[in-house]
């Protein structure tokens, strides 16, 4: 007993002086790593928010590429930070970074058409093919634009439905943007008799589009005979009016046209 005792007692020496040995040997490590891991916290937080002032104050960069940006280093540094530190304690970190790498292939292969939509979404938030609150017309789809993502684009179209694009989608296609531009073009056509003389009837309707104080004197409203057949004269009228304005203006010009022309005695085909 007094064998197994004293035994005992040895082990109990010698595990307590191995564990003193390793406290000397990695106690500097271990608190060299907890300063570096906060260290390394801190200043990769204040590095991605300084970078994320500079970024954002970029002309053309939208507020989500910009918080992308600042969470990539921000995490990316992290990564390092980390890596540093196993590189403390012996850890072969050449190892970790190439399964890091294969990790990533891994990932990036399995998720290829997500990571489409993301780049996608960053060269449309920094190319700026259209806003918030532009309308815009693709083949496939078309609306106004309410949130432009990384993944994806959400819309609303012309008769109040949600419509969400994957961005690669949107990236990929011809876009017709009909909000960016400040005035537009607009074109109506409209038959009238060929007993009717063609200069009175153009001059007429020249005189009923040129008084709407919303259409552009520069360049100024045309009229002109566009097609002629054994019974009527085809006119086109081209004028430039205010974007915000077209649709409206539109209607108002052919309701006005209407009354105007029956009234001076000019009947449409």
């Amino acid at each position: 007993m007094e064998n197994q005792a004293a035994n005992v007692v040895l082990a109990t020496r010698t595990a307590l002086d191995q564990a003193a040995a390793l406290a000397v040997t990695y106690g500097f490590s271990i608190v060299g790593a907890i300063v570096l891991l906060i260290g390394g916290w801190i200043l990769s937080g204040i590095i991605s928010r300084s970078a994320y002032r500079v970024i954002s104050r970029i002309h053309g960069i939208d507020e989500t590429l910009a918080r992308f940006f600042q969470n990539l280093l921000h995490y990316g540094l992290l990564i390092l930070v980390f890596v540093t530190v196993l590189g403390q304690f012996g850890v072969q970190t050449a190892s970790i970074i190439a399964a890091l790498g294969a990790a990533g292939l891994a990932i990036g292969l399995a998720l290829q058409g997500t990571l489409q939509n993301i780049a996608a979404g960053i060269m449309l938030l920094v190319l700026r093919p259209f806003r918030v609150g532009e309308y815009i017309e693709t083949a496939s789809v078309k609306g106004v634009i309410r949130e432009i993502g990384l993944f994806a684009t959400e819309m609303k179209t012309t008769d109040g439905l949600y419509l969400m694009a994957p961005n690669s989608t949107l990236w990929n296609t011809p876009i017709v943007n009909h909000s960016r531009e400040a005035s537009r073009r607009q074109e109506l056509s409209i038959a009238i008799g060929n007993d009717i003389d063609v200069k009175v009837a153009k001059k007429a309707v020249l005189n009923i589009v040129s008084s709407d104080e919303r259409i552009k004197s520069k360049p100024a409203p045309r009229v002109f005979s566009d097609d002629l057949t054994a019974d009527k004269t085809v006119l086109k009228i081209e004028y430039w009016a205010n974007t915000r304005e077209w649709s409206e203006t539109r209607h108002d010009v052919i309701d006005r046209l209407k009354s105007n022309l029956i009234e001076e005695g000019i009947s449409i085909k």
